[in-house]
């Protein structure tokens, strides 16, 4: 678990950071007209970076910060759900999906294995915080 939250972590911190440096590469590359406001890219971007850090931050105790597992494996659900309907819109085309593979369905089985087994420690009164435990912060 630690050393899949790893991967994801340094995974996303280099493609976060390539869309922030790079907005235009991915669309260049798909034959696809860059955005107008490349901005926007950037800030995708920025957001799969701060992903990166959560997954390094969980990588120390998955069970415990199981949360962070459990957003980062939504966005990996609802993203290709959405490329989807933008395929289907005629929106995108599927040359642009192939970033999928990396960004989204890879993680699926490992992410899903972490917080099947984080549920099981719960149930088992083992780790993890519950919904209404106290977090404190430093």
């Amino acid at each position: 678990m630690t050393g899949w939250l790893r991967a994801a972590a340094l995974y996303n911190l280099l493609f976060g950071a390539w869309a922030v440096l790079f907005p235009g590469a991915l669309f260049t590359w798909a034959g696809m007209e860059a955005p107008n406001y490349p901005e926007l890219w950037q800030c995708i971007g920025m957001i799969v970076g701060v992903y990166g850090i959560g997954y390094a931050v969980a990588a120390g105790d998955p069970y415990r910060h199981w949360p962070i597992v459990l957003v980062g494996f939504l966005g990996k659900v609802f993203g290709p759900i959405g490329f989807a309907q933008a395929l289907w819109q005629g929106s995108l085309p599927l040359k642009f999906g192939v970033i999928l593979l990396s960004n989204d369905l890879v993680w699926w089985i490992p992410f899903a294995m972490i917080l099947r087994g984080a549920y099981r420690e719960r149930l088992r009164g083992r780790r993890g915080p519950a919904p209404s435990d106290r977090v404190d912060l430093p």
